[in-house]
């Protein structure tokens, strides 16, 4: 593959192995200092946003390839595979430790009345919002998010001081319980009353585009944060979302995501990524991010993947309604954990960890040698 020293390159792991075993060394490599190894990365270089070639290099041969590009690409190239290669350090949260070498579980808990899957199951209870979320950390959650305000396609803007009030008792019940609290929200106002409560980890799905101080009031508390990617805003994100490329697309904004938190003061080792499943996507778009999903680990952030129960998975299956899509909630968690990514966001925990402790269970094995 000749390529232009103007173009862009981007590095996605592939051909994943179960294990180093029965590889000669310097032929496989380990993904983020997780549980997956790979063999081969899929080099894509863009030249004026469009793809203009694709090579697939062995781990063998990756520092060759990169000793033959030009200066600033083999800068850039060295500096991503890098990242793809190094273990996310895991985050101290208080007397809690959140650690990124294997896959997280973090329940959904919407506090709303119109979230397209659990909507109104508890606005009106949140002693029994915080007993089911303390079972789901029995079952094995290490995360619990919080929202106040729905974000599902078509969802109407709710007032801050509503938001905090439907929020601030469940998040202040579990912390002191002793969950890892995550507050899903875009409002600064609402970061600040959840953090005050004890949530440590603020999931805002507008990446600190919606708040102008939440980038401010995040730098301050020093509490990791995810950015996740989206097109529009919920009320208008799937009239016609437009790509010329998703996967890159995302990856580039997300890259920008970062860089803006990093200027407003927040620490790369404090930021998580999410690709936005269905946030302004359609079913192409969300199966070219899921196919591509390992490529994001050259952000060098932690990974999350929040596909449970989603449009998608009724597309893919005779339009299944949202209570009858568990089986591919959890197909697509495990395709998420062989993928590398960090943090699974789901509905249904007990089975979710059920299918990934059996996924991990296979993979200890084969990373136990047989002679």
């Amino acid at each position: 593959m000749s390529i232009s020293r103007y173009a862009r390159l981007y590095f996605r792991p592939t051909a994943f192995v179960a294990s180093p075993f029965g590889h000669a060394e310097g032929t496989v490599a380990r993904l983020a200092g997780g549980l997956v190894w790979f063999s081969a990365y899929e080099v894509i270089a863009v030249d004026g946003g469009q793809r203009v070639a694709t090579r697939h290099v062995p781990v063998a041969a990756i520092d060759a390839f990169v000793d033959s590009l030009s200066g600033e690409q083999a800068e850039d190239a060295r500096r991503t595979i890098a990242r793809i290669v190094a273990p996310r350090p895991p985050v101290e949260l208080g007397e809690r430790v959140l650690r990124f070498d294997q896959p997280q579980v973090m329940l959904i808990l919407n506090i709303t009345p119109d979230s397209f899957s659990d909507g109104g199951n508890h606005l009106d209870d949140p002693a029994a919002a915080t007993d089911g979320a303390f079972a789901a950390v029995e079952a094995g959650a290490a995360i619990v998010d919080v929202g106040g305000e729905s974000t599902r396609p078509g969802a109407q803007p709710v007032w801050e001081g509503d938001e905090i009030a439907r929020i601030e008792p469940v998040v202040r019940r579990l912390a002191a319980g002793g969950a890892i609290v995550s507050i899903d929200t875009r409002k600064a106002a609402v970061m600040a009353a959840a953090l005050a409560a004890g949530a440590a980890i603020v999931n805002d799905v507008s990446a600190l585009v919606y708040d102008p101080k939440a980038a401010t009031l995040l730098a301050r508390h020093d509490c990791p944060v995810v950015l996740m990617h989206h097109q529009g805003d919920p009320e208008t994100m799937q009239r016609e979302p437009r790509y010329g490329d998703a996967l890159i697309e995302v990856y580039d904004w997300l890259a920008e995501r970062i860089a803006f938190a990093e200027a407003a003061g927040i620490a790369r080792g404090r930021i998580i990524v999410d690709p936005g499943i269905g946030f302004g996507k359609n079913l192409r778009h969300n199966l070219q991010i899921l196919n591509g999903l390992a490529l994001f680990h050259g952000l060098g952030c932690p990974l999350l993947l929040g596909a449970s129960r989603k449009r998608i998975i009724g597309a893919l299956s005779n339009e299944a309604p949202v209570d009858q899509r568990l089986g591919g909630s959890v197909a697509l968690a495990l395709h998420g954990a062989q993928m590398g990514a960090q943090i699974l966001r789901v509905h249904d925990v007990p089975e979710t960890v059920q299918a990934i402790r059996v996924w991990r269970g296979m993979r200890d094995e084969a990373l136990t040698p047989s002679f």
